[in-house]
């Protein structure tokens, strides 16, 4: 082989192995462990950035929202009396959505704490314990009702998923053939979205149509998940005993320990590269080599 053959040679070894290299590459920071931010609280959940990438989470049997500063390390509280908030996200104009667990209803809460209730019942009937929920690019919200704990006084009769599309007016139910839906995820170009059945401990993918509704049902991972997330290479993250990622093709690429068992994460910080957990009594933190995806709302008004 001459000298030029063999130059050519090796650069596509070198090419094909840097190709290995970054599709098994680490979706954590080099040498990043995570980290405890803040602790003593009862359960936490629902993370979800804002505009500068500062965190709010929910504390549900405290009944409250806090705020984590990412820039001065702070903790404070952004809403007393949550109507038991769990999941949380924040919409373009940077309003804060809230599933109300206790209140059984979704709210936006302006940046200066004004409570809007957006939905509390579907056909007349009030919702079961709302959870979780994404909201698409074009402004479409897809939330979960599961019920745990106590079961008196459900008006549904199942648990199930719904959308209310940009308009808000009104709510349409797109699953109702799941045993307990809980954390629920989209893709930032709004085609597919995923939803875990916590109670039947599964992870199903699904085409979303023109108006909301969902089509080609299809298992994602054979485990369920409490809240999820996903990065800018589409992989998906599941919080059961660990954060488990999985890629966009459903294969489980990483599981990132935590002291406490997550419920719940999103991605935030300055840019939009460190993923943030809530588990039971803390806030935990750990830099990404990956990005969330869409990038942080704007600044509300």
């Amino acid at each position: 082989m001459n000298g030029k053959w063999f130059s050519l040679a090796v650069m596509v070894v070198l090419v094909g192995a840097g190709i290995c290299i970054a599709e098994n590459a680490s979706v954590v920071a080099p040498g990043a462990k995570v980290e405890k931010l803040a602790g003593g609280f009862k359960f936490t959940e629902g993370p979800a950035a804002d505009a500068n990438g500062d965190i709010y989470f929910s504390d549900i049997p405290n009944n409250r929202i806090h705020k984590w500063d990412v820039g001065g390390k702070k903790l404070s509280i952004f809403r007393e009396d949550s109507g038991g908030s769990n999941g949380l996200y924040f919409d373009k104009k940077g309003w804060l959505l809230a599933c109300e667990m206790g209140g059984r209803r979704l709210v936006t809460t302006s940046p200066k704490c004004k409570v809007t209730v957006l939905a509390d019942e579907y056909d007349g009937k009030k919702f079961n314990s709302l959870n979780d929920l994404w909201i698409t690019p074009k402004g479409g919200i897809y939330f979960t009702d599961p019920r745990y704990g106590n079961r008196d006084g459900m008006e549904q009769g199942g648990e199930h998923v719904y959308y209310m599309p940009p308009d808000r007016k009104k709510v349409i139910r797109v699953i109702d053939d799941m045993v307990r839906p809980n954390g629920v995820i989209g893709t930032p170009n709004g085609k597919t979205l995923y939803v875990a059945d916590h109670g039947g401990r599964k992870t199903f993918s699904y085409k979303i149509g023109k108006d909301g509704t969902l089509s080609k049902k299809k298992l994602f991972a054979s485990e369920g998940s409490d809240g999820m997330t996903i990065d800018n290479e589409g992989n998906i993250y599941l919080t059961t005993r660990a954060v488990r990622v999985y890629s966009k093709k459903g294969k489980l690429i990483e599981t990132i320990a935590v002291p406490e068992g997550p419920a719940n994460v999103c991605f935030g910080g300055k840019d939009n590269q460190t993923l943030f957990i809530t588990a039971r009594t803390s806030l935990y933190s750990i830099k990404m080599r990956v990005k969330g995806v869409p990038p942080l709302p704007s600044k509300g008004s």
